[in-house]
């Protein structure tokens, strides 16, 4: 969207992980357009709520509008978004989906006019393959038996080894495509996936590695320098055949680099999961789904059309193609995927036992939308949880008051006796406020409060960032990792003797782990495994910010380089929540100051000297280690650099990669600076203008 915003003269804000400003920056000469997440979105709408700001918004677009189905609290964010927005009746709303089934409960709940089409720019053909015969899917037959029509049969030579190692005949199906044409392969796990793209290799003709051989050469550059030469084995073997995997083991960066390839046409083949089918627009001649599970699961009609949907580029090909391979024993299962109607979107907020109606009901008294329990259940007759009561057989009303019990009993809310009227009035207690503006998980704030109370009564340690470090570690990734207790204690060992004693006064002991590592027996009540756990965690953000890459941690403790970097983003996540959660709570005033550069450190998944050099767009953490060791340390410095100075002080730096930054420099610099200089003007404003 910048160039749209540079020449029409509009603002561009994130609002994703940690980013973002909450109250966003106000602005009198230009409008601005949040690009934000679902649960970011929903921290917004409530900000301008508070701020009686939410007029500022005119348009709400909200893209894969089946997102409100997905349940789980991301589906509950979106709903209670629009239902307040709705609510507040103050701001238009456009919805997208391309794989919504009941629309009538939508059209309901969002009081909305439909446009439907099914014009696909680019024609697609959908099929099936069992053993070497590909069967074409008729959409228009009436019996199930019908659906499949014989069309050809798998006709690339294989030699019994071959076939051997590819039974499903992958090499043959992407063989009649590439390299002039691309294609997608959706692999049912990561590992199938790199295992897929390895495999093709090998048995691929040896020829493909002469297509663009100059870019391909660019391109392993690239991925070097961002992985400090910690490129990944995989890639390094596949990339010359214009083949790479995508999947979420991956880093961000390492996925940005091997989507641009692919959609320039420098890779013609990725192997990938699912989760590229939802938000990544990378489409391809032809979508081969090896599997129709992900992991153990059978596909949903909705992923299914997800998935094939990226089949056809518009402008590049004049159709498009998907194979989805099965075996014969799920070809009934297939079938009844193939004929049904795609799933009901259902509301979210009912989502464990109802978390999301409390989080919901938590929020409108905190905004005082609400304010006694007869408003509450009005409002919740605007929610699609009430527009499809009848088919859940739930009771609104009795939904509401058991929110407000367990409020009541977790001490976030309290009821205030009014004379004369028998409705009492609902009120946030100061739990609940901080719980409210930290976004944090209801089920978990008095956990939460009681981790900050015992660290300020007993101590917090300041002399390094461990400590701090632990209280934002995510406390539901526990079970993402499993530990190898050797390996924890290898990396618990290297730690010093201030660390080792902060680690003691957070509960993890070195002769637990010790023997945990050995393989000895251990009493449950010697430790809180909870707490243990949380600090392997905690020492993989500890490594990475001690200067360790995100490659040699990934390595050291044997997990995905991409999960590592989701623990910083989830990290950072959690501490700006624990940034608000103590922003209004006295006894935390510390923690509310010792949390800001936390955030950005863990942002960056850097330390402070590099964090202002990565606040510029474009800049990545390799680069920044070069630009600082270069000198130049702040924005000034490097928004009036001379170009010729940056080629000749780094290494492999391109001139017009140099402009390219100096200019990301400068425009980042006239921001802040317009942003303090509207700031100035509002200072020096009479306060009774706008009242005259």
């Amino acid at each position: 969207m910048s160039p749209f915003a540079i020449e029409l003269g509009f603002l561009v804000e994130e609002y994703a992980a940690s980013k973002g400003a909450f109250p966003p920056r106000k602005r009198r000469k230009k409008k601005t357009l949040y690009v934000a997440t679902i649960e970011k979105a929903h921290t917004l709408v409530n900000v301008l709520i508070q701020e009686k700001r939410i007029d500022e918004i005119g348009l709400v677009v909200v893209d894969e509008l089946h997102m409100l189905g997905e349940g789980g609290r991301r589906g509950a964010a979106l709903e209670m978004t629009l239902a307040k927005v709705m609510y507040l009746k103050t701001i238009q709303i456009i919805g997208m989906s391309a794989t919504l089934n009941n629309i009538s409960d939508l059209l309901e709940f969002l009081q909305a006019e439909i446009y439907t089409s099914d014009f696909r720019p680019v024609e697609l053909t959908e099929y099936v393959k069992i053993g070497d015969s590909i069967f074409k899917i008729d959409p228009s037959a009436l019996c199930p038996e019908e659906k499949f029509v014989h069309d050809r049969v798998v006709t690339f030579p294989y030699k019994s080894a071959m076939l051997k190692e590819d039974p499903d005949h992958l090499v043959g199906l992407v063989h009649e495509v590439i390299p002039s044409h691309s294609c997608l392969v959706f692999c049912p796990t990561k590992r199938n996936c790199q295992h897929v793209a390895e495999m093709l290799c090998r048995l691929l003709p040896k020829n493909l590695s002469e297509h663009k051989t100059k870019e391909k050469k660019e391109l392993l550059t690239s991925l070097r320098r961002e992985c400090e030469e910690n490129l990944c084995s995989t890639l390094r073997r596949t990339i010359p055949f214009g083949v790479a995997y995508h999947h979420s083991g991956l880093t961000m960066d390492e996925r940005k680099l091997i989507e641009d390839a692919y959609s320039d046409g420098t890779l013609c083949l990725l192997t990938c999961t699912s989760t590229l089918a939802a938000g990544v627009n990378l489409p391809a001649k032809r979508v081969i789904l090896r599997s129709p599970y992900i992991a153990t699961q059978l596909l949903t009609g909705s992923k299914y059309k997800q998935m094939v949907g990226r089949a056809g580029r518009a402008g590049m090909n004049t159709s498009g193609e998907s194979i989805l391979i099965i075996k014969n024993k799920d070809k009934q299962q297939v079938l009844e995927l193939l004929s049904s109607p795609l799933e009901s979107c259902q509301s979210s907020l009912l989502y464990e036992d109802g978390k999301g109606v409390r989080s919901l009901v938590l929020s409108l008294i905190a905004l005082q939308i609400t304010q006694s329990v007869s408003q509450l259940v009005k409002f919740m007759k605007c929610t699609l949880c009430h527009v499809q009561s009848k088919d859940t057989e739930v009771d609104i009303s009795q939904l509401s008051h058991d929110a407000i019990s367990h409020l009541l009993n977790l001490g976030l809310i309290k009821e205030k006796i009014n004379k004369g009227s028998q409705d009492k009035t609902l009120e946030v207690t100061k739990l609940g406020q901080a719980a409210f503006k930290g976004s944090l998980d209801i089920d978990v704030c008095s956990e939460v409060y009681q981790d900050l109370k015992t660290a300020a009564e007993k101590g917090l340690v300041v002399t390094n960032t461990l400590h701090l470090l632990y209280l934002v570690t995510p406390r539901d990734m526990n079970d993402s990792v499993k530990i190898d207790w050797m390996n924890y204690y290898n990396r618990f060992s290297g730690l010093s003797e201030v660390e080792l004693g902060t680690a003691e006064m957070i509960g993890v002991h070195e002769s637990f782990v010790a023997r945990k590592a050995a393989g000895q027996r251990v009493k449950q009540s010697e430790a809180n495994m909870k707490i243990v756990e949380r600090f392997f965690l905690t020492l993989m953000l500890w490594y990475v910010l001690k200067q360790h890459s995100i490659w040699q941690v990934a390595a050291m403790f044997e997990v995905p380089r991409g999960f590592l970097q989701n623990l910083f983003s989830s990290s950072a996540t959690f501490a700006s929540s624990l940034q608000r959660f103590t922003e209004d709570l006295p006894e935390f005033w510390a923690f509310h100051n010792l949390l800001g550069q936390i955030v950005k450190e863990l942002s960056y998944c850097s330390t402070a000297d590099l964090i202002p050099l990565l606040e510029v767009p474009g800049v990545k953490q390799g680069r920044a280690k070069q630009l600082l060791k270069a000198g130049y340390k702040t924005l000034n410095q490097l928004a009036f650099a001379d170009p010729s100075d940056l080629v000749e002080k780094i290494e492999h730096m391109p001139r017009k990669l140099a402009r390219q930054i100096i200019s990301a420099a400068k425009m980042e610099l006239e921001e802040r600076a317009e942003a303090l200089q509207e700031l100035a003007e509002d200072m020096v404003v009479n306060p009774n203008t706008n009242k005259q």
